[in-house]
């Protein structure tokens, strides 16, 4: 395995034909984004994201967002297409504005850069449901944390998910607030209007229509800053559409470029 300063990252390839990079959501593997690969077709590179799977924990010290995206980068041979759900978004959305080279071409899906939406009715919103998470954790409440965080972004209700299942996402639930300042704050300004400006590469927004409002209030934003950048919305999916709607994803990633697969 790969050493990502200092974090060893576990990645497995499927696939032939044209290279991708995908980056999974917090509290996952990569197997969660095996089905939208395999649906797309061509060459995919899946990495567990540090403290996931099969990589090395967090070592608690470097910036959890510039460990992913630097784990990201590591794997990008070339210009590549770079996919990303969630967290894995933004992170994908960095490394395309700090590193043109490396990103051909960008998919997001459901990016929780919520800084982007920060003013909007939806972002206030979101910080209103959030809060009962924030006190969990102050509190040392993790089981209730992972719950409650589960019950916001989950696709299955807390209760059906099978105790070994529950323990792995307890047991990573600090990530969450590993990740969260830069997703929040977005101390290095990645979705600003200047920054994104310069983003001169395609861009599919991915978003699922009974999601969190403030997934559509960021998906605006964006689609808003970013040139080249098309929105798609799909019925019937929230927000772990890359793992419930694999086949209407992938077919919008096929469709806005018929050389993929």
């Amino acid at each position: 395995m790969p050493e990502i300063s200092g974090h060893a990252v576990h990645a497995v390839t499927v696939g032939e034909g044209v290279p991708m990079v995908m980056i999974h959501c917090m509290l996952a593997r990569h197997e969660a984004l095996l089905a939208l690969a395999e649906a797309i077709g061509g060459r995919a590179t899946l990495f567990d994201v540090p403290g996931h799977g099969r990589s090395a924990d967090w070592d608690g010290q470097t910036d959890y967002q510039t460990l992913v995206v630097d784990a990201a980068a590591a794997f990008c041979d070339g210009p590549t297409h770079l996919i990303g759900h969630s967290f894995g978004a933004t992170a994908a959305l960095r490394l395309a504005v700090e590193r043109p080279d490396l990103v051909n071409r960008l998919t997001l899906i459901e990016p929780v850069y919520f800084a982007a939406a920060k003013g909007t009715p939806e972002h206030a919103a979101h910080a209103r449901m959030f809060r009962p998470f924030v006190g969990a954790m102050l509190c040392g409440e993790e089981v209730k944390a992972a719950e409650l965080f589960n019950n916001l972004w989950g696709a299955t209700d807390w209760a059906r998910i099978p105790a070994r299942l529950q323990k792995y996402l307890v047991d990573r639930i600090h990530l969450i607030v590993a990740g969260g300042g830069a997703i929040e704050e977005d101390a290095n300004g990645i979705t600003s209007a200047a920054r994104l400006g310069l983003l001169d590469i395609p861009v599919t927004l991915i978003q699922g229509a009974d999601t969190q409002p403030v997934i559509s209030a960021i998906h605006h934003v964006l689609a808003a800053r970013i040139p080249r950048a098309t929105n798609h919305v799909v019925a019937g999916a929230g927000h772990m559409i890359s793992l419930t709607h694999a086949q209407a994803v992938a077919e919008i990633i096929r469709a806005a470029d018929p050389e993929t697969g």
